[in-house]
């Protein structure tokens, strides 16, 4: 496969998202992460909340119990940034059944550079008599665990070195992650590190023009859910211009059924004014959830017997230049809108323009999976 294919779509439909002349495809519903039930039993305290951090899980403990586990606690919601998980209330004593229900932590929206694993500790649940009937007090919950932080450097600045590599078709690897440039115009320039995840690229023409750097898994594509969190983290700064259109942030591709999908943190020339009436809150932030079918005349990463395929995309309300996409929670968003998604093939972060001349540096790209 290509590792850097773009179809000639992409810019028609790029050009859809940010020339507010041309009106940009229609409402779908709006997809959120849902609670999960502690499990309920005779004469147990209640379950602690749990709140799940992009990644990072504080659980609280379950308290020791009568024949099975506490009574009903909800978990938390998804959290970015992550709030305290608050455990369920201790069961009267002489009352045979559990606690009450653990409230679910809260949302915070982890500003301008979200963390991936930030979420508070869950606090136990209580405990409440066992035995039948009820005879002494039982041992209280323990705690959860705190889930771990991972920040981004916004004042990053690029390493020294990389290596250049200039024209309309170009793809390698460096320090683990895959590169490429694709082009159907002049093609341009990119600049990548053998010990560094960061990367620059420069171009002058005026066709489409696409740079990036992430993870490729071609040889084995498997649904998305297989690799655990997939998140990436950028710092971007750029300059000149991006012609008629452009995009900043992910690209990829999936197969069975053939998607290609594009998240969208930022643009050379302010984020669009045409906009789907579907969100979802992710990251910190509110993304409009598009999508659409294409037939392309640049090629897809599918194969020649595809002829049409999906496009989804994910276009923040307000543009960003550093922070942490969770690529994993926009698959889910779009997955709870009943929109079918292949494969995962690539996952990159990309800048991608119609045109101009300009260029971009990111002293910070790097993408992760929690699964291989």
């Amino acid at each position: 496969m290509r590792s850097s294919p773009v179809s000639h779509s992409a810019s028609l439909s790029l050009a859809l998202l940010v020339v507010s002349a041309t009106g940009l495809l229609g409402s779908l519903g709006c997809g959120s992460g849902e609670v999960a039930p502690g499990a309920g039993g005779d004469y147990g305290g209640s379950n602690g909340g749990s709140a799940t951090a992009n990644g990072g899980t504080s659980a609280g403990g379950t308290s020791a119990s009568y024949a099975a586990a506490g009574g009903a606690g909800n978990g938390g919601a998804i959290a970015n940034g992550g709030g305290t998980a608050n455990g369920g209330s201790t069961a009267p004593k002489g009352t045979p059944n559990g606690g009450a229900t653990g409230q679910g932590g809260s949302t915070s929206s982890g500003g301008s550079t979200p963390t991936p694993g930030g979420g508070a500790t869950g606090s136990g649940g209580f405990s409440s008599r066992t035995g039948n009937p009820p005879t002494g007090d039982a041992a209280s919950g323990t705690g959860g665990a705190t889930g771990s932080t991972t920040t981004v450097d916004c004042s990053a600045t690029m390493p020294s070195g990389g290596n250049t590599q200039t024209g309309n078709n170009v793809n390698g690897t460096a320090d683990g992650l895959g590169y490429g440039i694709w082009s159907n115009g002049s093609g341009g320039s990119i600049t990548t590190f053998s010990n560094a995840h960061a990367f620059s690229a420069t171009w002058n023409n005026g066709g489409d023009f696409l740079a990036h750097l992430g993870l490729d898994f071609s040889g084995s594509a498997k649904s998305y859910t297989t690799y655990g969190t997939i998140a990436a983290q950028y710092v971007e700064t750029k300059t000149g211009n991006g012609g008629g259109y452009s995009s900043i942030g992910m690209y990829g591709w999936m197969q069975n059924p053939c998607v290609e999908w594009y998240i969208v943190d930022d643009s050379f020339n302010g984020m669009p004014t045409q906009k789907s009436g579907v969100t979802a809150p992710i990251d910190g932030g509110t993304y409009y959830l598009i999508k659409n079918t294409t037939t392309g005349s640049g090629g897809n990463d599918c194969g020649s017997n595809v002829s049409s395929w999906a496009q989804m995309w994910s276009v923040r309300t307000t543009a960003r230049q550093c922070g942490t996409i969770t690529v994993s929670d926009h698959f889910a968003a779009w997955q709870n809108q009943g929109w079918s998604l292949g494969n995962l093939t690539s996952v990159h972060i990309n800048v991608e323009v119609g045109g101009g001349s300009g260029s971009i540096q990111f002293p910070v790209a790097d993408v992760t999976t929690t699964s291989n």
